[in-house]
Formats: C-alpha cells, structure tokens, sequence
C-alpha cells in the first residue's frame, strides 16, 4: 500500500534565519530543506525595514515569484540598474533568473514584507558589489 505524502504546516516560530541573505534585509526559510521538507521548490518570507534598501544581487539560475503582504517597494533592476517598478500591498512580482536587482523601501513608518517561492529547493542568493551598477 502506498504512502500519502505528508502536508506540512509550518508556523512563524519554526521559520529558518539560517538561509541565504543580501544586506539591508532578512530572509525566512518557511519551506525548503533546512526545516526537513523535501520539496521541489523554496518558500519564505522576505523583509526589508522602513527607508532601507538591499544590495545588489541576484539569484542565479533561480526564478522567484513574490506576493507583496504588506507595504510598499521600489525594485530596480538591469545591467546598470536603469529600470524601476513599484509594488504595493496584494500585487505580486516576477524576477527573472540571473537578473541583477535590488529592493528598496521609500516608507520610513513600515517594513514591507513580501511571500517568496523560488523554483528550486534551495535558495540561491550571488550579492553584487556595492559598484556594479558604476
């Protein structure tokens, strides 16, 4: 007889700091490897405080989809940074593998928070020099 796979719940205090990170922000493993869940793809929590804003990085060969949860945000993106988008809270956001960007928050009242999958188990995470946009 075969086995079910099993669904897993994972709350906020079980929720993994030890992942890939990028300055100027926090990144909660909520399913991936590190919580033992064997999954195909990596799903977290992304976090940037008010009036900060990351590095520039990337995510290699990774996909990510993002859903804004609450707050607001600028992402840039491009060989030099020339592009821009703004996100607010219920929209989401594709970032294509390997394009160097960065996520900035204009608020200085709230933190933006963002649901994060990534298209593969483990996340990838190549932070660029402060420079790569000179």
């Amino acid at each position: 007889m075969p086995t079910q796979p099993m669904i897993h719940v994972v709350t906020r205090n079980r929720f993994d700091l030890a992942t890939a990170q990028t300055s100027g922000a926090q990144r909660y493993a909520a399913i991936g490897p590190s919580l033992g869940i064997a999954s195909s793809i990596w799903g977290g929590l992304f976090e940037v405080e008010p009036g900060a804003r990351t590095g520039i990085h990337h995510h290699g060969e990774q996909e990510t989809i993002a859903f804004v949860l609450s707050g607001w945000c600028e992402v840039r993106w491009g060989d030099k940074g020339e592009f821009s988008a703004h996100a607010k809270v219920g929209d989401f956001i594709h970032i294509p593998a390997f394009v160097p960007h960065m996520e900035i928050n204009p608020s200085r009242l709230e933190p933006f928070r963002w649901v994060v999958v990534r298209s593969t188990p483990i996340p990838i995470v190549v932070n660029l020099p402060d420079t790569f946009w000179s």
